[in-house]
């Protein structure tokens, strides 16, 4: 392997492990992990107001829905794809929440990078505690509600969910989450 895609795929790698460094650093001296809950409940707020706002049939799931997760990415690809984000599982009936970490990696043809957030809605508890309890591995892409058009055509819960990918253009018509994994931050939860 030449110099130059070796130290692309080490920065890859480096900016996959990005939840797992930062899980640590909001434990110790750079961050309270109180201050990073907080900012998560924000960003995860701010999230759902821009999901509810731009699709009722969203608005309608959320209502049905017994919890939901919700998770700001970075994502990186140049010729290899990675990322990470945090996140927090909500549970509407008591308001107990849960801080989550995710990674993502795989291989692309494509060169860029995307900030975007998923918000999951979960229609059932069992689906729910397995998400939160067992973390969750994504190994397909799923359909998300697309755009204004898209956000008026059909929704529903797909085995127990609804995936949504927010950006600051809107709604995507794809949520993008193969090769994913979501799993409970050790830190965050103390």
């Amino acid at each position: 392997m030449n110099k130059p895609m070796s130290l692309l795929l080490s920065f890859l790698i480096a900016f996959s492990l990005q939840p797992v460094v930062t899980d640590t650093a909001d434990a110790g001296l750079f961050s309270s992990a109180k201050r990073t809950r907080a900012k998560i409940d924000r960003v995860a707020d701010e999230a759902l107001q821009q999901l509810m706002s731009e699709s009722d049939k969203a608005k309608r799931l959320y209502n049905k829905a017994v919890s939901y997760a919700v998770f700001d990415v970075t994502k990186v690809s140049i010729g290899v794809t990675g990322g990470g984000g945090t996140g927090v599982a909500v549970d509407k009936a008591n308001g107990q929440r849960v801080y989550m970490h995710m990674g993502t990696g795989g291989l692309n043809l494509g060169v860029g990078g995307q900030v975007f957030r998923v918000v999951f809605l979960f229609e059932d508890r069992d689906t729910f505690k397995k998400f939160v309890e067992k973390g969750w591995e994504a190994s397909a892409s799923a359909n998300a509600v697309a755009g204004r058009a898209g956000a008026n055509a059909g929704a529903s819960f797909t085995n127990g969910m609804a995936v949504y990918q927010v950006t600051a253009a809107g709604l995507m018509l794809q949520a993008d989450i193969s090769g994913t994994k979501y799993w409970r931050s050790k830190k965050l939860n103390k």
